[in-house]
């Protein structure tokens, strides 16, 4: 066992691991931090999508070791300071972006990193920028609107 210490969601934190201990097994068995989904264990389904210093990336396919000393933001730290949802996250409730919620984490997630590296993105870029996370039920569409909502972009103009 090695002692990780790291910053998630503003905290620093520590904890023992293994060497095979994969970052979303810490976040959620060591921290309890379950709004990061595990749905494949390969790296292909985007449900454990978190922020490793500022950059998306799917926690399953990262070691909780190599993320020492790194800043770790999960879907628990997206909210306001005061607890209220994030501007993304009331796009998507708004917009009725998720179904059984499974993938939504996830999605909030990637969507946030591709907000930040883009503020005003096409529905194109958003579909290609969320390539990477699957969903199961919504089809997409309430997603990619929630995700232009949130960047401030009128999607009265796009069909329902």
């Amino acid at each position: 066992m090695t002692k990780v210490t790291m910053t998630v969601n503003g905290k620093s934190v520590s904890g023992e691991v293994e060497g095979r201990t994969l970052l979303v097994q810490f976040l959620r068995e060591g921290l309890g931090l379950t709004g990061t989904h595990v749905g494949c264990d390969t790296s292909q389904c985007g449900a454990c999508t978190v922020h490793l210093d500022g950059k998306a990336v799917k926690s399953c396919a990262v070691f909780a070791l190599d993320a020492a000393g790194a800043e770790v933001k999960t879907i628990e730290g997206m909210a306001n300071a005061d607890g209220s949802l994030s501007t993304l996250q009331q796009a998507f409730q708004d917009c009725h972006g998720l179904q059984c919620g499974f993938c939504t984490p996830g999605m909030v997630m990637a969507s946030a990193a591709l907000l930040a590296n883009n503020p005003k993105p096409t529905e194109a870029e958003v579909r290609h920028g969320l390539e990477g996370n699957l969903c199961r039920c919504t089809g997409y569409h309430n997603i990619v609107k929630a995700v232009l909502q949130a960047s401030g972009q009128d999607i009265s103009a796009i069909p329902a």
